[in-house]
């Protein structure tokens, strides 16, 4: 990655962005030694103005931006990194320097499909996950099923809280089921944003 430090006197800005509720958590600013070191260590460091030195965020409060992926815009001149923040950001104590809650729970989603795939590759011994996909298509199908048949019986016949545990049950399932198919949740969610739009027509 070429950077361009010199445009503002050695420095760039670099947006931190949460890597999965896609929330902007802060803007701080990188020397060359800073992003060096940020990629080094996998822990976003940024070069402290005030304090005129370099500086880990959370080196003190144990609240560091764990680097999930790093991209340079159009200029090289702004970074903007993609992180897993272990817990608030700002200094105040709220999520984001902007005072916004971290937290959009459908976001959640991504997060467990990454970690299916991540069962799916390395098939852990000892794992549900791993049984599953051990069993094969028919049965991680059947299981989908049953899931969604005791879902139905939930919501005809059960309580709230069951239909919403059972409902849960059957996304895990189908989004095993999927992947062992080679897809991704974000497939569904491509689909009915295609369905969304106005010049869809039913296959």
């Amino acid at each position: 990655m070429n950077l361009d430090f010199e445009k503002m006197g050695g420095l760039i800005p670099a947006i931190i962005q949460d890597n999965y509720t896609q929330k902007v958590l802060m803007l701080g600013f990188m020397n060359e030694e800073a992003y060096q070191k940020t990629v080094e260590t996998g822990k976003v460091t940024f070069f402290s103005r005030t304090k005129n030195r370099l500086w880990t965020k959370g080196e003190e409060s144990g609240n560091f931006l764990n680097v999930i992926d790093i991209k340079a815009d159009c200029d090289n001149d702004t970074l903007l990194i993609l992180v897993d923040p272990v817990g608030p950001v700002c200094h105040t104590g709220t999520d984001t320097c902007w005072g916004d809650k971290n937290s959009q729970d459908i976001m959640f989603l991504k997060v467990l499909q990454d970690f299916i795939d991540k069962r799916h590759e390395e098939m852990p011994e000892g794992s549900y996950t791993t049984s599953l996909f051990n069993s094969g298509v028919n049965k991680m199908a059947q299981k989908v099923g049953e899931e969604a048949v005791e879902a139905v019986i939930e919501a005809c016949n059960g309580t709230d809280e069951r239909l919403i545990y059972e409902s849960a049950d059957l996304i895990y399932h189908l989004i095993v089921l999927l992947t062992s198919k080679g897809y991704r949740i974000e497939d569904l969610a491509r689909e009915l944003k295609e369905r969304h739009s106005a010049t869809w027509k039913k296959h």
